[in-house]
């Protein structure tokens, strides 16, 4: 089964919420509305440091990711990578595809003179935790969220 892919597009903004709503945490923050899914996107779209990323099979978008560069004073002014809301249709889980879309991500942040990649995940997902340490990364900080 193979996976391609490319830089999101706004006909794909639909597919990209029904993937992010597809989990247990993401259902109770997704709604039906496409208004504000679309400001967003043309947000991301309009900045070049930002990437949304999708994973497509057979023209079906089955993975997405959303890769933001952040320029910084700290580590001798590196450049950072901070990847985003990953997410692999559940119906595809387990057949590699995710590990494929953080290669894409990788890939794209070493292109463009990124030095380290990071992330955030719920600690609920100990699945995903689980994928993230196969993949190498390490849960080396702490991680605090306010609502505004």
């Amino acid at each position: 089964m193979a996976v391609t892919f490319r830089d999101a597009a706004r006909a794909d903004v639909a597919a990209i919420v029904a993937l992010l709503a597809d989990d247990p945490l993401g259902q109770s923050r997704e709604a039906q509305d496409p208004a504000p899914y679309l400001v967003a996107f043309d947000e991301i779209a309009a900045n070049p440091m930002h990437q949304l990323i999708v994973g497509e099979i057979a023209g079906q978008i089955v993975a997405t990711c959303q890769l933001t560069l952040l320029a910084g004073l700290s580590r001798q002014g590196a450049k950072r990578a901070l990847i985003e809301a990953v997410r692999v249709t559940t119906a595809l889980r387990g057949q590699r595809i995710g590990e494929a879309l953080m290669a894409e991500a990788e890939a794209r942040a070493r292109a463009a003179g990124a030095s380290v990649i990071q992330l955030t995940t719920d600690k609920t997902r100990l699945r995903a935790h689980a994928f993230y340490d196969r993949l190498g990364y390490s849960p080396s900080h702490l991680g605090y969220k306010k609502p505004l």
